[in-house]
This record gives structure tokens, sequence and C-alpha cells, in this order.
């Protein structure tokens, strides 16, 4: 678990390594990025992100909350690194939590983590003082442990959205389900159903946020060996969700070889003056061959 005293080094990364200059990728800005490193052997693993202005809240796949302050010099202030205080399970490895998505309501600070070996959601009290709720969506049941509920998000309206990494079990279908509850999970059923195909055929939809604008923004993921990763941005008409639907959205941007790449697995958004900005925040499964990453981007159509 963690220790409860973290201090955190960062080293400012380009989009292109080879090409320090590029700014742009797609519909996206770049507008600067950092490698986090931790010094907690729990720190790492981050599957999920949310922003609110300056402050930053992480979650390790472990079970692990992390929440900061940065400002424009990049550097994070004001740390608080705990265990998520409840959950399916205890412990601080993947094995023993996988918590894989996170969304928070702003008004309350109430927090929800999607668990997906356990296809689990619990809720949490402002500032992750307690798990004060937990539940197994019979609608679930059915998501595979290891491609089940990696995206969760509270749109403005107080609905809640989710998709499953993977197809459910048994069903040979390239669809991922999508949930919609008319609010908290925790204390709703599912109102309908909706199919999403990711965009790229190799894809997984790994994360999901809200623009301000409306619109939903997926974050897809690919692997392919020999340890190649690459990650495409595909927004999605708020219309589109609806009981039934199909849905394919639309690429805006994809982050592969010679730009800079890992296993980006959150993605949260938010205005900042007339831009709306995009972060994301990369996986690096405890290992030393990958990276916490957390980049910035304008987001530009």
């Amino acid at each position: 678990m963690p220790s409860g005293r973290l201090t955190i080094a960062t080293e400012r990364v380009a989009l292109d390594p080879d090409d320090p200059d590029r700014r742009r990728v797609g519909c996206l800005d770049y507008l600067g990025g950092v490698r986090l490193k931790g010094d907690d052997r729990t720190f790492g693993g981050f599957s999920a992100l949310a922003v609110r202005g300056e402050r930053f809240t992480l979650i390790g796949d472990g079970g692990q909350w992390l929440r900061f302050r940065m400002g424009a010099n990049w550097t994070p202030r004001d740390i608080a690194f705990d265990d998520l205080p409840g959950g399916p399970a205890s412990g601080w490895e993947k094995r023993h939590r996988d918590a894989e998505s996170l969304t928070i309501d702003p008004a309350s600070d109430r927090a929800w983590v999607g668990f997906e070996a356990y296809n689990q959601i619990w809720r949490y009290t402002p500032g992750f003082g307690r798990g004060d709720r937990g539940v197994v969506p019979a609608a679930m049941r059915d998501w595979n442990e290891n491609g089940g509920i990696e995206s969760l998000a509270r749109l403005r309206d107080g609905r809640f959205v989710a998709i499953s990494e993977s197809p459910p079990r048994e069903t040979g279908a390239r669809l991922r389900m999508g949930l919609v509850w008319p609010g908290d999970p925790t204390a709703t059923r599912p109102a309908y159903r909706f199919g999403y195909a990711p965009v790229g055929r190799n894809d997984d939809p790994s994360d999901m946020t809200q623009l301000p604008d409306g619109r939903l923004l997926v974050l897809e993921r690919g692997f392919a060996l020999p340890f190649r990763w690459w990650n495409r941005l595909v927004v999605v008409d708020r219309a589109a969700i609806r009981p039934g639907a199909r849905i394919l959205g639309r690429s805006i941007g994809v982050l592969a070889a010679p730009l800079i790449t890992d296993n980006f697995e959150g993605v949260a958004a938010q205005r900042e003056g007339a831009s709306t900005v995009i972060w994301l925040v990369s996986d690096d499964n405890h290992l030393p061959i990958q990276r916490t990453l957390l980049l910035k981007f304008r987001l530009t159509c």
C-alpha cells in the first residue's frame, strides 16, 4: 500500500522525439507533456484521470488514488496519495483491485470508480473519504474480467455512460456494449443499452469523457508485438447515444510511431479560456520499459 508520503519528479517530453518542434496531430495541437516519476513502489499503473482547473485526480489500477495541483510550470504540488477506502478487494497490485475508470461530480466531489476484473462500480465520498456504496450491475455480468468497465463518464445532465473494453463473453461480435444510467449507477438500473464499434479494427475503448460542447470523447487503444502501442481519440455526437444504437464515432487524432506512444488509458477534458483542452495519462503497468506520461492538447475541431 502507499507509504503516505510521495514526491513526484517530472521530465518534459516532446510529441515527436525526432522532431521536437512538431505540434499538430489531426485535430489536436500539442501544448506539452511530462513523464511523472514517483518515489513510492505503488506509484504508477494510472488508468483513469479527472481534471478540474489545476487539480488532477488519477486512479491506479491497484486501487490507489493520487491528487495534486499543477500549473504552467508542470510541477505537481499539494500531493496526496493513498489507497481507495473500500472496493471489491484489497491489495495494491492490479490483480487485487483492477480499478480502471473514474468519474467525479464537480459539484459534490463524489467519485465513482469502475473495477474491471469484478465489473463493479463503487461510489466514494468527497476526497475519497470512504467507499459508501458498491454494486455489481446485472447488465455487466457477462462482461469479460479483462475487458469490462474500462470507460465510465458522468454527463452534465446527470446521466452515466459506460462502455465495455471488449465484446461481452460468447457474443462473437465486434461491438462493445454501452450502458446508460438515468442517474447514480450505484442507486439506479441502466435505462438502456447501445453498441460501440471502435474506429480502429484492432482498437479497444480505454476511457471516455464529455467535452464542454456536449460531445463524448472516447480514447481507443491498440497493441501489437513486439511491444508497440497506439491510441486514437474519437468524438461521438451526444444524440447518437440512444437505445439500441450502433455507434461509430469520428477519429480526430492518432498517437502512433514516430509520435510519442505508450499505454494511454485515461482521458479528461475541460475549458481553458476560449479553448477546449484534452489531457491523457498512460498506464505503465509497473514495468520499467513503460512510462507514466501526462500530455496536454488543444482541440481544434
